[in-house]
């Protein structure tokens, strides 16, 4: 971990954004709304992926859900599960990366997601494994993602030996991008306030 003063505070959910700015699946204006927290209607979808998760951690609303999939998903839980929603961050460089990780367990992290369709490996690079590095400390050894599009549950497990090559060299350009819109950035916390 670095000490170098925090000049950016970022979470991943942000940075996936900006991954999904680059691909060109959304304009500047969308990213800079994201980047100052412009309120946006919850689509259905994430109305349901929240409620999904809610039904698999906390048994809040399961009559929603197919049982087979809630089965399904808490079989890949950890055992015991010792927080969920857990704070974590993780500093590289000047950049303070900060988020929740769903469920944390003695050795592994978990992230539970939704989709309508799901690509295997679509994880590798997502900012959410800095959750990896952050969690060390507490004995994390390997991430998973459990995703499930209602349909069937699949899952992705990495460990330290993950390549983060990508995901600095977005950080590095997303930061870029910060000071050349800096302008129109009206939230200054993601400037390290």
């Amino acid at each position: 971990m670095s000490f170098n003063p925090v000049k950016y505070k970022l979470y991943p959910t942000l940075l996936n954004v900006y991954d999904r700015f680059e691909k060109g699946y959304i304009n500047q204006d969308e990213l800079l709304n994201r980047i100052n927290r412009v309120p946006v209607s919850q689509t259905a979808a994430q109305r349901k992926g929240a409620s999904f998760e809610e039904a698999v951690i906390k048994g809040i609303d399961e009559e929603e859900f197919d049982p087979e999939i809630l089965e399904k998903v808490r079989a890949l839980l950890p055992r015991p599960m010792l927080k969920t929603q857990f704070y974590c961050e993780y500093q590289v460089e000047d950049v303070l990366l900060y988020g929740y990780v769903d469920v944390l367990g003695k050795l592994m992290a978990v992230d539970i997601k939704t989709t309508n369709n799901y690509i295997p490996g679509c994880y590798a690079i997502s900012h959410q494994n800095f959750y990896l590095p952050a969690l060390r400390t507490k004995g994390v050894r390997n991430l998973r993602y459990i995703v499930t599009d209602f349909k069937e549950v699949y899952q992705e497990d990495y460990d330290h030996t993950l390549d983060f090559a990508h995901q600095l060299n977005q950080i590095k350009s997303f930061c870029e991008f910060l000071e050349e819109n800096r302008e129109q950035i009206t939230d200054r916390r993601i400037f390290g306030g």
